[in-house]
């Protein structure tokens, strides 16, 4: 049994209570529960097998669960998987790809229009197959693809797993973008460390049975992610001279 009623609390945006998810005589998830506030962007990290990726599989409802989570009314959900079960080099572009989902969701033609521009897709871009898309034009695709139908809350799977260090620092920026300028709540779940301690403003830590959340500055030390990944972190501290003031940002250089 599960449930999914609607969060009363004025800027709740989810909440989640006793969380378990299991596989068979395999459990992945057991009595998870946390909960989200309007605007958070909260990373997801933790091991191989820890349930990341299962976790927004719940949330999205795409998996059976015990338990309660429970979204805020109104909330309308984007997701960007890690990667897809479609075969890319069908004779599909991507502009055939999105205008199925505008066709789907009765949205207006604009709506494939508005999405492109603010994403910076071009013409010759939404026109080229997708087996022909670079790793990061695929990434804009998908990011396009979820977002679509206007949603308020985008789940996000590891975006850079596949792409080179120049396009994953563009895919954050735009992630920051959507997050200032729409004002959406982001839950994503990342392996780069330094990446998750510049933007998220929250931490959920998974690991096996263990659970810790809260700011990076808490959550992100050299003993908790010694203790979440069995093995010593790889940390290093900037300094913005401009502004006088150390940015420490912790790099997980072998879970990459």
């Amino acid at each position: 049994m599960h449930s999914r009623a609607n969060v009363t609390m004025t800027n709740q945006l989810l909440s989640v209570t006793g969380l378990n998810v299991s596989f068979g005589n395999r459990e992945v998830i057991h009595d998870l529960s946390f909960s989200v506030q309007h605007g958070d962007c909260l990373a997801i990290i933790g091991p191989n097998g820890a349930g990341k990726t299962v976790l927004l599989q719940a949330l999205l409802n795409l998996i059976p669960y015990r338990g309660e989570i429970r979204w805020s009314e109104g909330t309308r959900l984007g997701y960007v998987p890690q990667k897809i079960a479609a075969d890319r080099q069908l004779p599909l572009s991507a502009k055939d790809l999105l205008a199925a989902k505008v066709r789907f969701l009765r949205l207006p033609a604009t709506e494939l229009q508005s999405v492109s521009a603010e994403l910076g897709l071009t013409d010759e871009l939404v026109n080229t197959s997708m087996g022909s898309l670079s790793g990061g034009q695929f990434q804009k695709v998908l990011i396009a693809f979820a977002l679509l139908g206007r949603p308020n809350v985008l789940l996000f799977d590891e975006p850079t797993a596949s792409l080179d260090e120049l396009t994953e620092e563009r895919v954050y920026e735009l992630l920051q973008s959507l997050q200032k300028d729409r004002g959406m709540t982001i839950l994503l779940v990342s392996h780069d460390l330094s990446i998750v301690y510049r933007n998220a403003n929250m931490v959920m830590c998974l690991s096996k049975g263990k659970t810790c959340m809260g700011p990076p500055k808490e959550v992100l030390t050299p003993a908790m992610l010694q203790d979440l990944y069995a093995s010593p972190p790889h940390y290093y501290q900037h300094v913005h001279e401009h502004e006088g003031e150390r940015d420490s940002r912790i790099a997980q250089e072998h879970e990459k």
